[in-house]
């Protein structure tokens, strides 16, 4: 009665209340910020030991004085601290704009050619490949997304003597296939698809996908499998674009050899 038909009761009533109300609401956010932090330590954990492998597989041992040359007219930036050649490197990016419904998604990232990006530069997520840049602009870049019909990606399955590629269909943005798999290897569910070490730029050992399903072709001795992508590609807020330091010197030759005539006999 004091609290309904007296103001004043009325107002220190509410003071305190909101006081109470509010420590209990500030432990509960407490308790559930910290959970939430449990669970976003462990995905960067996961993701740090990720990019740690990577690296480990990546980086050239000095070799001999040809090697050595070499290594004197590349940029210290792409030596780790041993003086061993980095092969790739990765910088991070902010998406700014991200397709899944099309038949060719692409996804748009907040860095350019002032930051240094350029066509063909492999691109990753916190848990797997993502796409690879195809136009460049000086503030903005595009990626040609995993989810497109023109994305070809190499791709080996972990523990088995098998390299093939993967695509997508166009029906499921969570799911890709792997090609001409033979009958005669055993897949379960759940193997794991890593990119090969045939890629041009993707670095070997990166996660594509987990087996989940079989497609037999009963006129052949090949099958398709159906993978679940590892990126999920509904909720993608920041990419690593990966640099390969010597993607152009291997173009480049491998292009001059093919323009080469052979040599007649006479």
């Amino acid at each position: 009665m004091l609290v309904r038909y007296n103001k004043s009761y009325n107002a220190v009533y509410i003071n305190v209340a909101s006081s109470f109300t509010g420590f209990f609401d500030k432990k509960y956010n407490d308790v559930e910020y910290y959970f939430q932090l449990k669970k976003t330590n462990t995905q960067l954990a996961e993701e740090n030991a990720m990019l740690k492998n990577i690296v480990m597989s990546s980086i050239e041992k000095n070799g001999d004085t040809s090697t050595q040359k070499l290594q004197a007219r590349i940029d210290s930036l792409y030596r780790d601290t041993l003086g061993r050649n980095v092969k790739y490197v990765f910088t991070t990016a902010k998406v700014v704009n991200n397709s899944l419904t099309n038949e060719n998604n692409y996804i748009t990232i907040q860095k350019g050619s002032k930051d240094g990006v350029t066509t063909d530069m492999a691109v990753a997520g916190p848990m797997g490949i993502v796409g690879h840049v195809v136009s460049v602009s000086q503030n903005y870049s595009v990626i040609m997304s995993l989810l497109n019909h023109n994305s070809r990606v190499s791709v080996t399955l972990r523990g088995k003597p098998f390299t093939g590629i993967v695509d997508w269909d166009g029906v499921n943005p969570s799911e890709v296939m792997l090609h001409n798999v033979p009958k005669n290897l055993k897949i379960n569910k759940g193997d794991t698809v890593m990119t090969s070490n045939l890629s041009e730029s993707f670095p070997p050992g990166l996660m594509v996908g987990r087996a989940d399903r079989i497609r037999l072709d009963q006129a052949s001795n090949l099958m398709d499998i159906v993978l679940k992508t590892s990126t999920d590609f509904s909720n993608l807020q920041y990419v690593y674009l990966i640099r390969n330091v010597f993607y152009t010197e291997q173009k480049s030759l491998e292009q001059a050899t093919q323009q080469q005539q052979p040599v007649k006999a006479k």
